[in-house]
């Protein structure tokens, strides 16, 4: 059963929301499994309306279709329903945004949108750079979705934001596949190269210091502010092919908050969509 944002059924959807509650590869802490429903609920409240900061409104400026989530079932399968829609989602003309579920999910998201419309370029937001070759011998693990998405070619620049925990094995990667990272240390708004369209955005919670965002499963003091991940996507003007927000662990949040995070970034993530189409 199909579940619409939109206030206008008969108008073509421009955005795609689908979720994905996975996170069987998940290295730490599961939970993240449970986030889809909880940001949409957060989506709906009436704490707030739909309003983003640019002024579109979901619904009414930015047709929304919620699919509901992908019935996954922790098995080699659910990289193909993944693939499958995001590929889909391009060809009919819309905008995929993908409620994670754990980071793994972005390697087949890419490799779905790949499949419709070549090389992509990637805007990825995290405290982690998620280029392990291998983790704890998971080649899918949640800690690895770059490193498949770069060996494999599906992208042709990588930009990471946010990044505090890179150690000598993804220092490596990073030389391995050409990957453009700004540290934490080093972050500066205005100095966040953005790549050119066809642009994927891929927003991991914990990107976020755990000030602004406690409900994921490996916190990383020093991180974004909530206002930081905004003011980099307002300097987006390329086209964007879909995004994803991933690794929200609503066992670990705190009064909701973290939810209702996820949901002002996925109304500000609907609203670049829709004015950069």
């Amino acid at each position: 059963m199909q579940h619409s944002l939109s206030k206008m059924p008969d108008a073509r959807p421009k955005i795609r929301l689908v979720g994905l509650p996975t996170d069987s590869h998940s290295s730490f802490q599961r939970g993240p499994a449970r986030a889809p429903a909880v940001i949409r609920a957060a989506l709906a409240s009436e704490h707030a309306n739909s309003a983003s900061e640019s002024g579109l409104e979901l619904g009414i400026d930015i047709m929304v279709d919620d699919m509901g989530d992908l019935p996954l079932n922790e098995d080699k399968l659910d990289l193909e329903l993944i693939q499958t829609a995001a590929r889909e989602a391009k060809i009919g003309g819309t905008v995929p945004i993908f409620l994670g579920g754990d980071h793994m999910v972005s390697y087949p998201i890419v490799a779905g949108l790949a499949e419709a419309i070549g090389q992509v370029n990637i805007l990825h937001f995290d405290a982690h750079p998620d280029l392990y070759d291998d983790y704890e011998g998971d080649p899918l693990s949640h800690a690895s979705p770059f490193a498949r998405i770069m060996e494999k070619g599906l992208a042709k620049r990588l930009v990471q934001v946010g990044i505090r925990t890179m150690n000598r094995h993804c220092r490596e990667q990073v030389q391995r596949f050409g990957v453009e990272v700004m540290e934490m240390r080093d972050f500066a708004v205005a100095q966040v190269p953005i790549p050119e369209g066809p642009l994927y955005i891929s927003i991991d919670m914990d990107a976020l210091d755990p000030a602004f965002a406690p409900g994921v499963s490996h916190h990383e003091p020093g991180g974004l502010s909530v206002r930081d991940v905004i003011s980099v996507l307002h300097r987006v003007e390329q086209p964007i092919v879909g995004a994803d927000l991933v690794e929200y662990n609503p066992d670990r949040d705190i009064n909701g908050m973290t939810a209702v995070v996820a949901a002002k970034l996925i109304k500000e993530l609907a609203a670049l969509a829709g004015r950069n189409g």
